[in-house]
């Protein structure tokens, strides 16, 4: 399907360094560095996500629990929709400081900070004594959530060895669904106790995923294109050394990706204020923050909130009211959830963004189509037949929703901005999603609650634009490095400026290269005049392999 609109117009780099990275045939669990690297991101930025998760599981599963209806006197309509809404609330205020923290002290400073104001909030959420107490609980753990989710991606992405970036970054958001098993679990094991520890016991637990990060966060590198942009080349390529070329200060391959990111960033600076202002005003930026803008929207607005937040208002819809099955089909809902998350994350790197998007929202609008219909055939007539089709819909539109909103949303943001710009970027989706999520959780209690399944209509709606507007405006950026994607909307002389600079350091790399081997080779005849021409050939290659360090070129 060719891309048409402003998906049409956008520019991509000479592939240079990506050719490179595809030739490299040592899978990452075989790096040693990589490893430990990898290892480290998993509590560090990886299971960020897992906050929100527990958080949405746990706000939708304590109000299934008698205790916790009975302590907050059964908050219906606006109250229940501000207790739910609250967390987005906090989140919308506090996104106007997350670029500046992030851009002017590190990502990984950003994420320490963001982590210490959730763990507040959640011993504040557990120890509650009203409902006021409980809202403002809630809008301090979403003021925390931002800083990390914004710093952790860029993080993440900016650290991630080019080959495994999409599937990394895709891993974030697919955790989302770690965090919401364990709170399902936690809280339908919770239900049975007769006391309000019902409910403060998994607010307590929602700390651990914050303590995690406060813990491992300085155990991890700081990001190198954050460090070059502060004029510490040294130690970004350091970094790119250890990590991307296992130590060896020889590889071609750091060479090379130190220069694009050195020169790439280079002319973003030179030609960017790095301000607000520029977002709208330079063509290219705004084209961005329209597209992530609805981007947030489409992550928010898709039908997702009512099962993440309402699932108890849902089953109520098609006449189950028994609270220990809802709490089966919760626990089984994350489980599936997390089962098939995980394994689209790891198979973003063979189909193309753009194609997975159109496929998510068209199969998404299948499944309110088909959900609405069924819902509307039970209160007609009651069968029990359409309340069981209604739950193997609920399923389905779980995986549908992964394959593009969940698996790829930060994978395509961060390849969607330069590093200039990936913050503020970054932020604005965030404003745009969590403004849609106040909105929707607010208003989902109402909508249910006065049309019944006439509600699922506006979402079916929704989703038709969502296939329309994907289809016209947004771009590919399947397999490019971020720096190829720097100036996908701008001056395509740009983009070929940096790609000469890594051809260059290429070339030089590859002509040292083979005056080493020249030398390797004339050192081995002089030393070893008397072994024989297999002998000195097999110690000759011994050497080279040495010297190469398992580097992703054939001998």
């Amino acid at each position: 399907m060719a891309p048409v609109g402003a998906a049409a117009a956008a520019r991509q780099a000479d592939p240079v360094l990506t050719r490179l990275v595809y030739r490299d045939q040592i899978p990452w669990y075989r790096k040693r560095n990589l490893r430990r690297l990898y290892a480290l991101l998993l509590p560090t930025c990886i299971g960020i996500e897992m906050t929100s998760g527990f958080d949405s599981q746990m706000i939708n599963t304590v109000q299934i629990a008698p205790t916790w209806q009975a302590y907050f006197n059964e908050p219906q309509g606006a109250l229940l929709g501000i207790i739910s809404s609250a967390y987005n609330l906090g989140a919308i205020f506090a996104l106007p400081l997350v670029p500046y923290v992030s851009d002017k002290f590190g990502r990984r400073w950003a994420i320490f900070i963001g982590s210490w104001i959730m763990f507040a909030g959640s011993l504040v959420q557990a120890f509650s004594v009203n409902a006021g107490m409980y809202v403002g609980a809630r809008f301090i753990l979403g003021f925390g959530i931002p800083f990390c989710i914004i710093a952790g991606s860029s993080l993440m992405a900016e650290l991630a060895y080019p080959k495994e970036r999409p599937i990394m970054t895709s891993l974030f958001n697919a955790l989302w669904f770690v965090g919401s098993l364990i709170a399902a679990c936690i809280s339908y094991g919770t239900q049975n106790l007769k006391n309000n520890w019902a409910w403060r016991i998994p607010s307590i637990l929602q700390a651990g995923p914050s303590l995690l990060q406060i813990i491992f966060i300085f155990m991890i590198p700081e990001s190198p294109r954050f460090l070059i942009s502060q004029d510490r080349h040294e130690e970004a390529y350091h970094i790119l050394i250890t990590y991307h070329a296992e130590g060896d200060t020889s590889s071609r391959f750091a060479a090379a990706e130190m220069a694009q990111i050195e020169h790439t960033i280079r002319i973003e600076l030179e030609n960017s204020k790095r301000s607000w202002r520029e977002m709208i005003a330079v063509p290219g930026l705004r084209k961005r923050v329209i597209i992530c803008s609805f981007l947030g929207l489409f992550t928010q607005w898709s039908g997702n909130t009512l099962i993440s937040y309402y699932l108890n208002d849902l089953l109520g819809l098609i006449g189950y009211r028994d609270a220990d099955f809802k709490g089966k089909v919760n626990v089984g809902l994350n489980s599936w959830n997390l089962v098939n998350a995980v394994a689209i994350s790891l198979l973003v790197r063979r189909f193309p963004r753009r194609k997975m998007y159109l496929i998510c929202a068209s199969s998404l609008l299948c499944c309110y189509v088909a959900w609405t219909i069924a819902v509307q055939q039970y209160s007609t007539n009651r069968r029990v037949e359409s309340a069981r089709l209604t739950i193997a819909i609920i399923f389905l539109y779980q995986a549908c929703y992964n394959i593009g909103y969940n698996a790829l949303t930060y994978t395509y943001l961060i390849e969607l901005f330069p590093f200039a710009q990936r913050s503020k970027g970054i932020t604005i989706f965030q404003f745009f999603g969590r403004t849609a999520g106040f909105f929707t959780t607010f208003v989902n209690p109402i909508g249910l609650g006065n049309v019944k399944w006439k509600w699922l209509i506006t979402y079916c709606c929704w989703l038709a634009f969502e296939i329309v507007f994907i289809y016209y405006f947004f771009p590919e950026t399947y397999a490019r490095t971020l720096e190829e994607l720097a100036f996908l909307f701008e001056d395509r002389a740009l983009a070929d400026e940096a790609t000469h600079q890594v051809e260059k350091q290429i070339e030089y790399a590859e002509r040292r290269f083979s005056y080493m081997k020249e030398r390797m080779s004339w050192e081995m005849d002089v030393v070893l005049p008397s072994k024989s021409n297999d002998a000195r050939r097999s110690a000759n290659t011994g050497q080279r392999r040495d010297l190469r360090r398992g580097d992703w070129w054939e001998d």
